[in-house]
């Protein structure tokens, strides 16, 4: 295979099971199932942490939030001179280009371009930058030019607003049509600039969705596409065994007993989530249709995964912001042509393995260290072990997640949260605190001793 060209495509709070290649029922997805049948789906791949910036910041720079220290959403911008891997993937002969979301920067009341020459920076030669659904109500960009131009904007913003007003769950379309739904438009300009495209560089194309993120607002006709009445019943908030340590899934019950949210209501959320979801995977239908027309698909690799997860209800929450299954797991297919595909790896990845992956197969090489580690050995072998353990952290705390067991320390170190994922992958029984676990928690919780007392080392023991 001569010097691939590279489609990295990213959504916004999709979690690991909203797939219908996973297995899932409840919507249907068939050119990420396509994906997953021409590559490998690895079913263990966790965010390196379960909010956006942090996720998106380790992503880019390849360092852990403890090395970072963007521990949760906040003001922060990536540094200029970062070495990210879509720089080294430039470095190897690319033309990089980028629609869509990366909040590396503030998206607060300014225009996304005059930030441009941060992505340039980064390594991202063509950008077409948006905010997310919460941003592109203040913030300016192309799109926004557009919505404005229709005289779409100020109704846009004003259902915006309502939703919050309201209740923060509200399910109905989109105050914009469906070609200028935002998942659209970056679907869309994505696209054009694929079919345009006629540099002999290879090109490496980052297309980053905003959807299915909240609010609610799936334009028709995919708002209607999935029926309340057939999504899966939420998992219901886990028991604990016994007394245990506090920690930040506490808080998040909190808040989340702060509104009631019946039955019907999480249900009619979830469909609405569903359709998101199928609207972007026509897209990336239509993404596949403009590389199979230039002729290079099977020059092509592409990459699909997700920043983090959203609950739709589970354990009577919403959004993400902690280590449950629906917040910090996430979806990631990988397919490299002509390699052998429809193949599933067990082992857990992290989402910052993405860039070391890419760098490799872009024949490039990193700058400096990273958390990261390539996942093509399961291309070749999907028995392969990539991972012993993979971690996500969050307002410092850190998890760690194995094949057989997920573990979640508070900001003392102690264990609160203890899973056993074989025997209950459902997540609802609470393990910590019972004595007959302690081995396991203690066991599980010298992994992560050394990088709790020496973060800025960012050691990673290996497992016995």
């Amino acid at each position: 295979m001569s010097q691939p060209n590279i489609l990295f495509i990213m959504t916004d709070q999709q979690r690991w099971d909203a797939m219908s290649c996973s297995g899932s029922d409840w919507l249907r997805t068939p050119h990420m199932d396509w994906i997953a049948a021409e590559g490998v789906r690895f079913t263990n791949c966790v965010t390196t942490s379960p909010v956006c910036i942090p996720a998106r910041v380790t992503l880019a720079s390849g360092q852990y939030p403890h090395t970072t220290g963007v521990w949760n959403n906040c003001t922060y911008t990536l540094a200029p001179e970062t070495p990210t891997w879509m720089a080294a993937i430039r470095d190897a002969g690319y033309r990089t280009s980028l629609f869509g979301k990366t909040h590396l920067h503030p998206h607060g009341s300014d225009d996304l371009r005059d930030q441009e020459h941060l992505l340039h920076a980064y390594g991202l030669d063509d950008v077409d930058e948006i905010g997310g659904p919460r941003a592109s109500a203040r913030v300016g960009s192309y799109m926004t030019d557009l919505w404005q131009k229709k005289g779409q904007w100020q109704a846009y913003q004003e259902d915006y607003a309502d939703r919050f007003a309201t209740k923060p769950y509200v399910v109905r379309p989109s105050a914009l049509p469906l070609e200028d739904y935002a998942d659209c438009y970056v679907g869309r300009r994505a696209a054009e600039y694929l079919a345009a495209y006629d540099r002999e560089q290879p090109w490496f194309c980052w297309v980053s969705f905003g959807g299915p993120h909240e609010p609610w607002d799936t334009p028709e006709p995919y708002a209607s596409r999935y029926r309340p009445e057939d999504m899966p019943v939420p998992a219901r908030r886990f028991a604990d065994s016994a007394t245990r340590p506090s920690g930040g899934i506490d808080a998040a019950f909190s808040r989340g007993g702060a509104v009631a949210r019946s039955a019907e209501d999480m249900a009619a959320c979830r469909a609405d989530y569903a359709g998101n979801v199928s609207l972007i995977d026509d897209q990336i239908g239509q993404l596949l249709a403009t590389v199979e027309a230039r002729g290079e698909l099977d020059n092509t690799v592409i990459l699909f995964t997700s920043d983090h997860g959203e609950l739709n209800g589970d354990h009577g929450l919403i959004y993400k912001g902690n280590f449950l299954d629906g917040a910090v797991r996430v979806p990631l297919l990988l397919r490299v042509p002509g390699e052998a595909g429809g193949t599933v790896c067990t082992s857990p990845v992290e989402l910052v393995d993405v860039g070391p992956t890419l760098v490799e197969l872009a024949g490039g090489a990193l700058r400096t260290s990273q958390e990261g580690v390539s996942l093509t050995p399961a291309v070749a072998d999907p028995a392969a072990q990539i991972r012993e353990y993979a971690i996500s952290e969050l307002d410092h705390e850190v998890m760690i997640l194995t094949e057989r067991w997920k573990l979640a320390v508070n900001t003392q170190g102690a264990p609160y949260l203890l899973f056993d994922r074989v025997a209950d992958p459902e997540e609802s029984r609470n393990l910590a605190g019972d004595a007959e676990f302690a081995k396991v928690a203690n066991e599980l919780l010298q992994f992560l001793k050394p990088m709790m007392i020496m973060p800025v080392l960012s050691l990673r023991p290996a497992m016995p």
